[in-house]
């Protein structure tokens, strides 16, 4: 059972990571014109999410070598998430532009990294015997 849920939070976490990876760095480099389907992105979002998307990468890496590091990397980059949500509502009452999908997609993406850190914990630190 531990070796199924380790598979399925594997691959679960390395698709989000490249989902993230290319949606960001689509926006950041501007591949197949997604940057100006975007709208009014917050750069530094999309550069927290891009920072993240690699992070998730590695920390699946971790998780499949069962690395004490992995749940760290992952808390990393949720604090990371939660500074630059933050950061969105100082940009937001400066009165900066936005998306409203944005909001909805950083306490999503924040919530899936502190889930994915859970679960990496409990897998590593609780269940590795």
């Amino acid at each position: 059972m531990k070796k199924v849920f380790t598979h399925l939070t594997i691959i679960a976490l390395t698709a989000f990571a490249l989902l993230t990876l290319f949606l960001s760095s689509s926006v950041i480099f501007d591949w197949f014109g997604i940057r100006a389907k975007e709208g009014n992105y917050v750069l530094f979002i999309v550069w927290a999410n891009f920072i993240s998307s690699v992070l998730y990468l590695f920390a699946a890496y971790g998780l499949i070598k069962l690395k004490k590091w992995t749940y760290q990397l992952l808390g990393v980059s949720a604090l990371l998430l939660i500074t630059a949500l933050i950061g969105l509502f100082f940009h937001i009452n400066a009165g900066g532009l936005y998306e409203t999908k944005t909001v909805g997609a950083m306490f999503f993406r924040t919530s899936v990294t502190l889930i994915f850190t859970l679960l990496s914990y409990l897998r590593i630190v609780k269940w590795n015997n």
